[in-house]
């Protein structure tokens, strides 16, 4: 099994450990680096190279959106999740056009972190549930195979919350997702 590399990224030591803590529950994961502000965390993309890349965006020195913008140039192959407090729609929304493929709420982690990084390494895109975006319900909706634009808003919502609770719970086994 081929191990998939990745970096993390926040201002908080203690909320990093955390997260490599949950990332490091995973045998194919290994966390070859750390960062706690956005210039660091370009320069050690540039040198390690990671396959994934989870980012802050509220970041000292350089924000994590604009560190994310020079990731892409720098390390195209990083795949970038972003992990964040925030969530209001412009946030989003300039996160995700970084080119990063997920945006996780920091509320959710617990829950969502490894069904995200997951989602990431199959080069799938993951938003979480509790972000309300147009961007992100873009994101949500390319998650959904065989959407037919003409489906009617309760269904859609219907569709989209049962896709995503199938997809991320732990209580629900592989072989019925």
């Amino acid at each position: 099994m081929a191990l998939n590399r990745v970096m993390v990224v926040d201002d908080f030591a203690d909320w990093r450990r955390q997260v490599c803590s949950i990332l490091e529950q995973r045998q194919e994961l290994s966390v070859v680096g750390e960062a706690s502000d956005g210039a660091e965390a370009v320069q050690k993309a540039a040198e390690l190279k990671p396959d994934l890349i989870v980012l802050d965006i509220g970041l000292p020195k350089l924000s994590g959106i604009e560190a994310a913008a020079r990731i892409s140039k720098l390390s195209p192959q990083s795949k970038i999740l972003f992990l964040s407090q925030d969530n209001d729609e412009g946030t989003v929304q300039a996160a995700l056009e970084t080119g990063a493929r997920g945006y996780v709420h920091k509320l959710t982690a617990g829950a969502e972190l490894l069904s995200a990084v997951a989602a990431l390494l199959q080069d799938r895109r993951f938003v979480s549930r509790g972000i309300n975006s147009e961007e992100s319900r873009r994101e949500r909706l390319k998650l959904l195979p065989g959407m037919n634009s003409r489906m009617c808003r309760a269904e859609l919502v219907e569709d989209i919350t049962t896709h995503l609770t199938l997809e991320t719970s732990p209580l629900v086994p592989a072989e019925d997702r």
